[in-house]
């Protein structure tokens, strides 16, 4: 049975340097906890050296995220790159037929299948890795929210009352240094 989610790398594992590439897009079907608004959009490339399969990639993602600020809802469109390594223990069959080359699976969760990659399990961990750590809205952290406003949040850096400006009036009176 020939599953949609799995990139056979046998290929490439038994014949090193050689490029296994694909175009990729998915809605992730199985991630609850991320809204994406479009596909996941990107490529990657593996190739193997012998001892190590390399995987690279560029994708683009559009999901709704949550503003760190306010709490409000925020589509937000990213970019990221995926660089990734794996062991691969064996002789690749180009030079022995004794053996072959396998890929070690030594993460906590499997992103492989034998020389199978599961294909989804690493984009969804490339994506999760690389959300923005506080997405804002386009009102940022001192922008007058509508939102942060209701809940009392009336943060904002250019209060005379902030704890940053005294600090800048103590740097404005210091005299220069000859």
């Amino acid at each position: 049975m020939k599953r949609d989610d799995l990139l056979d790398l046998n290929d490439a594992l038994q014949h090193p340097g050689r490029v296994v590439a694909v175009d990729l897009s998915t809605e992730l079907p199985q991630e609850e906890d991320l809204d994406l608004t479009a596909p996941l959009e990107g490529y990657l490339e593996c190739v193997s050296t012998g001892n190590m399969l390399l995987v690279t990639g560029e994708f683009k993602a559009q999901c709704f995220l949550e503003c760190a600020r306010c709490g409000g809802p925020i589509e937000q469109k990213f970019e990221f790159k995926m660089d990734e390594q794996f062991s691969v223990e064996g002789t690749p069959s180009t030079y022995s037929h004794d053996d072959y080359a396998k890929v070690v699976d030594e993460e906590d969760f499997p992103l492989f299948e034998g020389n199978n990659l599961m294909v989804e399990n690493l984009l969804r961990q490339g994506l999760l890795v690389n959300l923005p750590v506080q997405p804002l809205c386009e009102h940022g952290w001192d922008g007058d929210c509508p939102q942060a406003r209701e809940r009392g949040d009336f943060h904002r850096s250019t209060d005379p009352g902030h704890p940053l400006e005294q600090l800048k009036s103590f740097f404005d009176d210091e005299e220069p240094k000859a």
